[in-house]
């Protein structure tokens, strides 16, 4: 039987999100149904829901930081049972026999993952709803499970900006030796100063806002730097590994390559578009330094990543909001208005 599900959607690039009720497909026998207790709000459900990025479809029902509780398993699921404290991220299904799928690497799929909304389901042609509601149903192969003590609420943006800090980081082999850099103290920078500490690296955060230096050093950066500052940016020339550069809008790149080490990368993670103005070649030919991109990461990578934060206590710094201030929430996204971010817990769903 399908599951009737109350949720909060949006009907047009410019309406606010309103109650909405829907029908979640009846569970498959590799399906988990999940009670969604907790949802982080990610600048993407913004983008998304207005159509920045194009292709949105009505009605939209964002979330993809979930975090709840096992109500059921199909026959086929061993590694679930109900009671379990389980995450859903970004993606809900992938193609599972490409290069990038046989990999663990099921955010690049060459036939393209299956989003956990504003999607279409791979194998019905049903359209994807994500967090924002009740419950949902999900491929036991992209659940993942939360490591037992980590607060629920603060493990919700782990999947998605946690992972999508931790991915780069990881894959550039960041430990005790390494450098890295920060650009952008929001949603995704937060984690990243968080991740970068805890896996051994000296850190610095660069900025162009003053008045940051004790969030950042609280949350695990050794130095800020002012981006502006031209002294203080010839004192960093040469001395990072990596840069993981957050800011989610159109930047300029060329004051930070002088920063990176030989061998340096500049991972973009926040911005998708063209460069302006345009990159000058010479810092990299000259250095060997790379500009890179990244995205979110893998299930097996994700599964690491929060068996990390089990171990290290680690989770997002977080405000959590009732469901029915979501679009006020919404608004303050646009003026970077919370540290870091915000988590809706739906039981408010049942006011």
């Amino acid at each position: 039987m399908t599951i009737n599900v109350r949720a909060y959607a949006a009907h047009s690039a410019t309406s606010d999100l309103q109650p909405f009720r829907f029908e979640r497909r009846a569970p498959r026998a590799d399906d988990v149904v999940i009670e969604i207790l907790y949802c982080g709000v990610c600048h993407s459900d913004l983008h998304n829901v207005r159509n920045d990025w194009g292709g949105a479809s009505y009605p939209m029902v964002p979330g993809h930081e979930i975090i709840g509780r096992v109500v059921s398993v199909g026959a086929g699921v061993t590694r679930f049972a109900p009671g379990d404290e389980v995450g859903v991220g970004c993606m809900v299904d992938s193609c599972q026999h490409c290069k990038a799928c046989e990999h663990d690497h099921e955010q690049y799929c060459e036939h393209g993952s299956t989003y956990t909304y504003n999607a279409v389901d791979r194998r019905d042609g049903q359209p994807t709803y994500g967090g924002y509601s009740e419950k949902i149903v999900v491929s036991d192969k992209f659940v993942l499970k939360i490591p037992a003590g980590l607060p629920l609420a603060g493990a919700a943006p782990l999947l998605c900006a946690g992972i999508t800090t931790w991915s780069p980081l990881r894959h550039w082999k960041v430990g005790p030796h390494s450098k890295v850099a920060v650009i952008g103290l929001g949603g995704l920078g937060h984690m990243a100063l968080k991740l970068a500490a805890a896996m051994g690296a000296e850190v610095t955060l660069l900025t162009r806002s003053p008045g940051k230096e004790a969030d950042a050093k609280r949350l695990g950066a050794h130095h800020v730097v002012y981006s502006t500052d031209a002294a203080q940016m010839a004192q960093v020339a040469g001395q990072f590994d990596l840069i993981i550069d957050t800011v989610p809008y159109v930047h300029d790149l060329n004051p930070y390559m002088p920063a990176l080490a030989t061998d340096g990368t500049l991972v973009l993670l926040g911005f998708l578009g063209e460069l302006a103005p345009s990159l000058n070649t010479a810092p990299l030919v000259m250095g060997r330094k790379t500009v890179a991109g990244s995205l979110i990461g893998g299930i097996a990578e994700t599964q690491e990543m929060l068996d990390f934060c089990g171990a290290h206590g680690i989770t997002s710094d977080i405000e959590v909001i009732q469901i029915q201030d979501i679009n006020a929430a919404y608004e303050r996204l646009l003026k970077s208005d919370v540290k870091y971010r915000f988590v809706i817990d739906m039981a408010s769903l049942q006011n």
